[in-house]
């Protein structure tokens, strides 16, 4: 299909649920340096154990294709070194990418381990990218790096990179951190291309591939069926041009007066448009807090949330949990008997990984009462136009907006304004699922 560059799923060759034993057959020996080049299809005969590796690497020839793959790697060391383990070797859950002749042009070994007890973490983060005369650099880590500031923010701040490929192995967990949306929301935020390749295992919960731009996506998410599926898009190479930046931060300034101005004739004026004189996006008079909806908790993803529930065809709410406030604004055509809720959490997530996070979250809930709020739901027919914003303490936001079916959509406007990063959406493109802020606040892990 003329495609240029390939990437296969993490744990795709092997499999998982391995003891360090039991994957050992299983591990080539790859050589993690960055002297040399070595082309395991021509040169096989170099080091012992690289069955694997040669096979991708004749892959990439024949088929003249840049490939992406992960597999499992081994690497002797010396017992005078502290960090060996003791049955004096390291094993690494590895990337690898080969060049359109075969040639092994960069291995990335993941350093945000999801309890893999067969693998070791390396002793520093790897900053790994791969050039190609097609788009330039692609920067490579996998699955649950993406949630951390080492090495995938890092990497992607410090080289300035524009694309990445991203092998993983992705367990969905609605309503915030199923894959096409968080996936679709890393793209976003660090306007890049990612190349997402999530392992198909419904019954894991694992599924959901992409080819995101930061306005467009190309996804696959199926939990009926077990067949998996090549996804194929031809994708605009987003360069690194400073002057386009900053023209398009133009038109996006122009575009947030437009958006102000069409709100005018509704509820949704001043809090869009967020009074330049204002600090906080923040008026609402004693009357309107008497009719207020009582805040309630629940809990979402394993953590406590704060939540206002979301009653009417229109209104205005607030809510807010230790330093991190959240406003919504939002109107809806038709009064669907779907329950939905403004959710706050500002603290420190701690199961299955310890990470900070600053959310703000309008979810629909799983049924009509409160208790029901922060279930995972797959469908909802509520079409609501919304302005959600929070003052949020970290710059790294993640704008998530999840539609009926495991859609997505793309928000009309974001960004900053007066200390507040905001989202607004006119009119979904199904019924709404999730429209939320997720803020990761990396100092504070």
């Amino acid at each position: 299909q003329g495609a240029q560059i390939i990437v296969f799923p993490e744990d795709g060759i092997h499999g998982f649920n391995f003891t360090r034993s039991s994957i050992y057959p299983y591990l080539d020996f790859v050589l993690h340096s960055h002297s040399g080049k070595w082309n395991p299809c021509r040169e096989p005969y170099l080091f012992n154990d690289t069955e694997v590796i040669q096979r991708l690497s004749c892959m990439a020839l024949k088929n003249k294709i840049f490939l992406v793959a992960n597999l499992g790697t081994k690497q002797p060391c010396e017992h005078s070194d502290p960090q060996c383990p003791s049955d004096g070797r390291y094993q690494f859950n590895t990337n690898v990418a080969l060049d359109d002749d075969g040639t092994l042009v960069a291995t990335y070994r993941k350093h945000n381990l999801y309890f893999e007890y067969a693998f070791d973490t390396p002793p520093e983060p790897d900053y790994k990218f791969f050039d190609t005369p097609f788009a330039g650099k692609f920067g490579m880590f996998t699955c649950f790096d993406i949630l951390f500031f080492e090495p995938a923010v890092n990497l992607i701040r410090q080289y300035d990179l524009k694309q990445i490929v991203y092998p993983t192995a992705w367990m969905n967990q609605l309503p915030l951190l199923s894959a096409v949306e968080f996936q679709q929301a890393f793209a976003t935020a660090f306007n890049v291309n990612i190349l997402a390749a999530n392992i198909h295992h419904p019954t894991l919960g694992m599924t959901g591939s992409g080819i995101y731009t930061p306005v467009k996506s190309f996804i696959y998410h199926n939990m009926e069926s077990y067949g998996g599926k090549l996804i194929v898009a031809e994708i605009p190479v987003i360069t690194t041009d400073y002057k386009t930046n900053l023209e398009s931060n133009e038109r996006f300034r122009e575009n947030l007066h437009d958006s102000c101005r069409s709100f005018t004739s509704s509820s949704l004026d001043d809090e869009v448009c967020f009074k330049e004189q204002e600090e906080t996006p923040d008026r609402v008079s004693e009357k309107e807090n008497e009719q207020s909806p009582p805040p309630f908790y629940a809990e979402m993803m394993y953590d406590n949330f704060t939540f206002v529930p979301v009653w009417g065809e229109k209104g205005e709410l607030q809510v807010c949990a230790n330093t991190l406030c959240c406003y919504l604004n939002y109107r809806r055509a038709v009064l669907t008997d779907e329950l939905y809720a403004l959710g706050v959490f500002d603290g420190l997530h701690t199961v299955h990984g310890t990470y900070y996070v600053q959310a703000c979250a309008l979810v629909k809930c799983g049924g009509l009462s409160f208790s029901t709020c922060g279930q995972e739901v797959t469908d909802a027919t509520a079409l609501i136009d919304f302005q959600l914003w929070g003052n949020m303490s970290t710059p790294y936001i993640f704008p998530l907006l999840l539609t009926s079916g495991i859609t997505l959509d793309f928000a009309d406007h974001r960004g900053w304004k007066n200390h507040h990063y905001f989202i607004s959406k006119n009119r979904t493109s199904s019924g709404l699922l999730t429209a939320a802020l997720y803020g990761r606040w990396y100092e504070k892990d």
